[in-house]
């Protein structure tokens, strides 16, 4: 999946898009495809990629902001070859406190970004006769979370709609899969109490969090040439929290 350099031969990395690539798991994402000597774009809405990456501002509930960002990455570093769709946010509240903004603030970004970003990426794929898409889903999009039945039902709509994408690009040698991780080592975990962090990793047979790296080895691998026969599947980083889900 290595595009050529025509001067030398020599291979320049594919173009990779990573969404919400300046912290947490999406910025160990786009340093573990920076590592692999890929062309590694970011999308942000306040800037700080890592160190290599191209820095693109943009916001996936916004259509034409979504537009934008792909012709930047394409004119930067070709047809997107990669894309990790990984931007989310939470507005958690137990149901019956739950506006309907709570709700559609996380769906428009979690799953409608989603799609946007999914659309956009598979124009350029089709052309290429190939790529990969990577929906990053969380554990709770298969359990459930009490106070996170948003965030839960826009985690487990990406599984829905990365198994249609599956059967609808796969015979252009498009894979998509699903990354869904459980409790990562990061800023939206760093605020948890002590109490709460050892109830947590009490639930969880490898009786650990995970480090964002973990998550970003599954993308990896999901991305590369000996995962060309996997698509539609749905990979657990979650230290055995959802077995059987």
């Amino acid at each position: 999946m290595s595009d050529t350099d025509p001067q030398g031969g020599s291979p320049t990395g594919r173009s990779v898009l990573v969404t919400g690539g300046n912290r947490g798991i999406g910025r160990a994402i786009a340093e573990a495809f920076l590592a692999q000597g890929d062309r590694v774009a970011v999308t942000t809405r306040s800037g700080g990629a890592p160190d290599g990456a191209l820095d693109v501002r943009c916001d996936v509930t916004d259509p034409a902001a979504v537009d934008a960002a792909f012709a930047e990455v394409e004119a930067a570093h070709g047809p997107v070859e990669v894309l990790v769709a990984n931007a989310g946010i939470t507005q958690d509240t137990l149901l019956l406190r739950m506006s309907e903004d709570d709700w559609s603030s996380v769906i428009d970004t979690n799953l409608t970004g989603s799609y946007r970003l999914a659309k956009r990426a598979a124009k350029g794929m089709l052309r290429l006769r190939r790529g990969r898409i990577i929906l990053i889903s969380s554990v709770v999009g298969l359990l459930g979370s009490a106070g996170q039945a948003n965030y839960a039902a826009s985690k487990a709509g990406l599984v829905g709609m990365a198994r249609s994408l599956a059967r609808e690009l796969g015979s252009r040698s498009i894979t998509t899969n699903v990354v869904a991780p459980g409790f990562v080592e990061t800023d939206m975990t760093g605020v948890l109490t002590d109490e709460q962090r050892d109830t947590i990793k009490a639930q969880v047979p490898l009786g650990r969090y995970a480090v964002p790296a973990e998550v970003a080895s599954a993308v990896t691998w999901l991305a590369s040439d000996d995962a060309g026969y996997v698509t539609g599947a749905v990979i657990p980083v979650d230290g055995g929290l959802g077995m059987g889900h």
